[in-house]
């Protein structure tokens, strides 16, 4: 495969479905401010979003080694995080602030995931 094929399946496995996957979150995070209190509103989303980026990273990351995963990982890691500051904590501003444990464990599992979806296709 030459390097523009691979550079532009790289930029869909990362931005293309980074973006996508932080949108889903964003419009879950909406869907659920209606149904359950603000501060308990990311454990909610939390077993969608994984079900969600699990099959995400299984079926359309099209990488063949481990070293792919993990850029697609700090991409992913980096874009929640940046989109968030600019999307939930400048422009919603939320009350009672947004960096509590359930979104330290979102960005965690935002990192962990793609790399064991490359580990269990890698082994």
């Amino acid at each position: 495969m030459d390097k523009n094929k691979i550079m532009k399946q790289f930029l869909k496995d990362s931005l293309g479905l980074g973006v996508l996957l932080w949108f889903i979150g964003y419009v879950l995070g909406f869907i659920f401010f209606a149904l359950v209190p603000a501060d308990v509103i990311g454990w909610y989303i939390m077993p969608f979003g994984t079900v969600i980026t699990l099959f995400a990273a299984f079926k359309f990351i099209k990488g063949k080694d481990l070293q792919y995963y993990f850029k697609v990982a700090l991409v992913w890691t980096a874009l929640a995080i940046i989109l968030d500051y600019i999307f939930l904590v400048k422009l919603l501003n939320p009350a009672g602030g947004y960096y509590k444990l359930d979104v330290y464990v979102y960005y965690g599992l935002t990192f962990i995931l793609p790399l064991l979806v490359g580990w269990y296709k890698n082994k």
